[in-house]
């Protein structure tokens, strides 16, 4: 038995018009896929460390919404390693976790659901974390962080 597998006009017919139809399909799977603007594009929240203020850009996830939500915030952060301060929430945050390998001076994530964490030296790290943002200048952090606990203030503004 013989069976037909070329395509026929109806094949010929669709595969010249693939391309026009393929071509309007990106568009409008990006224009679904984005959906409605969240207000957290390029969000920054405020550190402030005794007299000295830091701008965080934050991401834009679950975390860093419910976490502006509950600003401003005033809390006492302890270090840990010498090279972080951290602190943990009354309340837990959503999280999405991932390695981020190495940790870089700057970086601001959560550690498990609860504990706010500032870095303040860059080293490598097998922990997960979510990421919560980034100190847009991170110099003079150290410094200001000092090696003690110090009462950190976020705000919106």
């Amino acid at each position: 038995m013989f069976i037909d597998h070329s395509p026929g006009w109806r094949g010929l017919w669709f595969a010249a018009l693939m391309p026009f139809a393929l071509s309007a399909l990106p568009l409008a799977a990006a224009t679904d896929i984005a959906g409605p603007s969240t207000g957290m594009e390029n969000y920054t929240m405020w550190m402030t460390i005794g007299q000295q203020r830091f701008a965080i850009t934050l991401e834009d996830n679950p975390t860093t919404r419910e976490l502006a939500a509950r600003l401003p915030l005033s809390l006492d952060m302890s270090d840990l390693n010498d090279n972080e301060k951290h602190v943990t929430l009354q309340r837990p945050l959503p999280t999405q976790t991932y390695r981020p390998g190495t940790i870089h001076n700057g970086d601001f994530l959560l550690y498990g659901p609860d504990t706010l964490v500032i870095f303040y030296k860059t080293f490598s790290s097998s922990y997960s974390y979510t990421r919560l943002g980034r100190i847009d200048n991170p110099a003079g952090l150290s410094q200001a962080l000092g090696r003690d606990d110090v009462r950190v203030t976020f705000s919106a503004d």
